[in-house]
């Protein structure tokens, strides 16, 4: 739509109940989310009070002011966010979107911003009106966390349309209180993970259940790779039997297991990667793997863990099945596969692997997304990191102090 031409209104007199003049003249403003213009009224001042050539002044300034005359004046867009959500959903998304993720954004459009924004003209989503709705999620019991991800779906929503590919607001500004923002980095650093020590005591139990049959060998081995290796559910999941390569020591990782159940590329590039298991766990956990596999690794297309049918395994049967009544037996925590992955990643960089190969490793874009995996290091970790480093030296000084002789 071409900018309007300008606006030169001419200056009137009214005149009020009381009998009093005024000098008043009526433009038009544009309203976001419609075509037709409105007509405004502005009063300038009683005729007693100036001459028309005084507010003739004013109102040139009042119309400079709204800059309606500006070349760079622009038209507010009819545009609604129900008008870009559909140009995502049919246009954008079916070209541009996994499927996966676009299974989520419609969960997001259709819960909670659809109803919520779906009339609003895009001009009016500001992030004073975002944060106005965050609140309104907030206090309905939804967490920062859902919130921020609803908000990404909303970003991705409004960028997808507009010329600029941008989105009309950035997270930075959301109001998020500081005792919220302290609590939501205490339960990252707080997050479950399983040690590798921990770890083998899972597969123990797994094991001794009778229950699960010939699925026991198959859980046992799923838990001890991702406790070594430290791979993502959906990376495990895909693995084929081409991907190992046991006399390197090395699992190759470029297909993921989506939502949808569906195998396709990685999440990003930086999943795309090689990871190496040459130490003393990873070793372990490739000869265990080595005799599980046996004679199926000559099928080099074959999941390495799969269902009795071929397909891949399905996470919630695995955690129901598998992991859960382990870790209920043993009286650990109850999580999901990302604890073994937390473990791995705090044990490779407890043991002081070189943060550049850690990120690579772990298939992380950014050192701070591997500094989030670290969290709480358990107290008895931080004691026998004491006395390896300290321990003689410590004996000696309290043997010192106490007057005894070395």
């Amino acid at each position: 739509m071409t900018r309007r031409t300008g606006q030169n209104p001419k200056v009137r007199v009214g005149k009020r109940a009381n009998g009093q003049k005024y000098f008043f003249f009526q433009y038009w403003i544009d309203v976001p989310g419609q075509e037709e213009r409105k007509r405004q009224t502005a009063v300038i001042g009683l005729t007693s009070q100036m001459t028309k050539s005084e507010a003739e002044r004013k109102k040139n300034n009042f119309i400079l002011s709204l800059g309606v005359n500006s070349d760079e004046y622009q038209i507010p867009s009819s545009r609604t966010f129900a008008d870009a959500e559909r140009h995502y959903r049919e246009v954008f998304a079916p070209s541009m979107v996994r499927d996966s993720t676009y299974s989520t954004a419609k969960s997001h459009l259709e819960c909670h911003l659809l109803p919520d924004w779906k009339d609003t003209p895009i001009e009016h989503i500001t992030i004073d009106s975002v944060n106005d709705w965050a609140w309104k999620k907030r206090n309905t019991g939804l967490s920062w966390v859902t919130i921020k991800n609803i908000l990404r779906t909303m970003q991705r929503v409004l960028s997808c349309g507009s010329k600029d590919q941008k989105a009309p607001f950035s997270q930075q500004g959301l109001r998020i209180p500081a005792k919220d923002k302290l609590q939501m980095r205490l339960e990252s650093k707080n997050a479950i993970s399983y040690s590798w020590e921990q770890s083998k005591k899972i597969v123990q139990q797994v094991r001794r259940n009778k229950d699960l049959k010939d699925r026991r060998e198959r859980y046992a081995n799923f838990f001890t790779l991702a406790s070594a290796s430290g791979l993502r559910w959906e990376e495990l999941a895909a693995l084929r039997m081409d991907d190992l390569n046991f006399k390197a020591n090395t699992i190759r990782v470029d297909e993921a297991l989506d939502r949808l159940g569906n195998i396709g590329p990685v999440k990003n590039t930086a999943a795309d990667r090689t990871v190496v298991v040459a130490d003393r766990e990873g070793k372990e956990a490739m000869e265990m793997l080595r005799a599980y596999v046996r004679k199926r690794v000559r099928d080099s297309r074959a999941f390495v863990f799969a269902s009795n049918l071929g397909t891949p395994l399905n996470e919630s049967q695995v955690l129901r099945e598998g992991l859960h009544p382990a870790l209920k037996a043993l009286g650990l925590p109850q999580d999901g596969m990302h604890a073994f992955r937390r473990g791995c990643n705090r044990r490779w960089e407890l043991a002081g692997m070189n943060p550049a190969v850690l990120r690579t490793q772990m298939g992380h874009s950014s050192a701070a997304m591997t500094a989030k995996y670290t969290g709480q290091v358990p107290l008895e970790q931080v004691r026998a990191e004491f006395s390896i480093r300290f321990g003689k030296k410590i004996e000696l000084l309290e043997n010192t102090e106490n007057g005894i002789a070395a």
